[in-house]
């Protein structure tokens, strides 16, 4: 998984898969969701991603938390 900021769109893209998408899904509120060939998420953009506190400028952190269902 790989998170990207675009400050200069104001961007928030998560890629699930590192595949080319098929098809994107704009959701009500600015999230977009693209797809794979399989149907399956591939990546998610958040739109206004400051605006909607999901950034805060300068100060980029992320935090992946595992609750014990990834598989060994």
């Amino acid at each position: 998984m790989q998170i990207h900021y675009k400050a200069d769109a104001d961007v928030l893209l998560v890629v699930l898969r590192d595949e080319a998408p098929a098809d994107a899904v704009e959701e009500p509120g600015g999230v977009i969701v693209s797809y794979g060939e399989d149907g399956e998420p591939v990546s998610v953009e958040f739109l206004n991603a400051s605006a909607r506190h999901l950034i805060l400028p300068g100060q980029v952190s992320v935090k992946i938390q595992n609750d014990g269902l990834a598989k060994t």
